[in-house]
């Protein structure tokens, strides 16, 4: 089976160059496995997390074609991302374990959190520099695993629930951004202890958060439908409104070329944000409801899970 769907990109922009062509393009995955997060790998398959069926995907973009392997009973896996080993790591909040799942044999390896976090809502993952596993539960959890003896260490995060969205900047240090919490922490790889940084006005609602290629940290504002880039240098924030009244933005991903990308949950469409020219193109569904949840993506390539839909989408440069 191929891509559903495939046509040039009908643009919403606002002071967006009319030349530049995009293409989006749609894959079916099964029915009822509302796909959460989706992990392209740097060639060939995308993992995604089938989360009402308790399993992960793999798709291969030439084909169509999808297969899941289900992750056992109880099984809610909620992030994956492809890690230096090319194995997919998912955090999976209904096994309250991390599941390593390798990429020749698929065969998965799991890693159940300490017996005093029984309940941590786990979340999303990032690997630092020195390739250990950072991981967020919404229910106030922060911790790491070390893939290389599987030895995980969790904590509780400093204002209870919340802990999201999680990334690592190119000069390794670690940051995750609390919903509930309304702020967003860098941790201290080597004691695990966190700085945190309220968001610019109170209720924003800080979901994801991604860094670009100079360290600057780009955050999705759930609440108030903004998007804000925090310089942990000059201590300072900047935010800009998604265009549309009432927007809900929920995903963010700075690509290769540090434009930025964005999901508004009620204008049913990802965005583009060109931190140069401060304006934004937006590409809507061809479906309703199709809350895309997350984005990542490869050179050439953004990728969403549209949860509601049942597929994975793709923009293409």
């Amino acid at each position: 089976m191929g891509p559903v769907a495939m046509a040039a990109a009908a643009l919403v922009a606002f002071g967006l160059s009319p030349a530049l062509a995009l293409e989006l393009a749609y894959y079916d995955v099964p029915p009822g496995a509302h796909p959460h997060d989706v992990a392209p790998a740097p060639d060939g398959p995308v993992w995604y997390t089938a989360q009402a069926q308790g399993a992960v995907g793999i798709l291969d973009p030439a084909t169509g074609r999808t297969i899941q392997l289900p992750l056992g009973p109880r099984s809610a896996p909620h992030g994956v991302i492809v890690g230096p080993d090319r194995a997919a790591w998912v955090t999976d909040g209904g096994l309250n374990a991390i599941v390593r799942v390798d990429s020749l044999t698929r065969a998965p390896t799991f890693f159940p959190l300490p017996k005093d976090f029984p309940d941590a809502d786990l979340n999303t993952s990032t690997f630092d520099r020195k390739g250990i596993l950072w991981f967020t539960g919404q229910n106030g959890v922060y911790g790491r695993l070390d893939p290389a003896t599987g030895k995980i260490e969790a904590w509780r995060a400093p204002k209870g629930r919340g802990p999201y969205g999680i990334t690592t900047t190119p000069g390794g240090e670690v940051w995750y951004a609390s919903l509930a919490g309304d702020h967003i922490a860098r941790v201290d790889t080597v004691s695990g202890d966190v700085a945190m940084v309220a968001a610019p006005r109170p209720g924003s609602g800080p979901r994801r958060i991604w860094s670009d290629s100079k360290g600057m940290l780009w955050v999705s504002f759930w609440r108030t439908g903004e998007v804000g880039r925090y310089d942990p240098i000059a201590k300072s924030w900047k935010v800009w409104a998604l265009p549309r009244d009432g927007a809900r933005c929920y995903a963010v991903y700075v690509d290769d070329k540090d434009k930025v990308w964005l999901t508004d949950a009620m204008a049913n469409a990802i965005l583009r944000f060109d931190p140069a020219t401060e304006k934004f193109a937006s590409f809507p569904s061809d479906r309703d409801g199709a809350w895309v949840r997350q984005l990542l993506g490869r050179k050439g390539e953004v990728w969403g899970a549209e949860s509601g839909a049942d597929r994975l989408v793709v923009v293409r440069e």
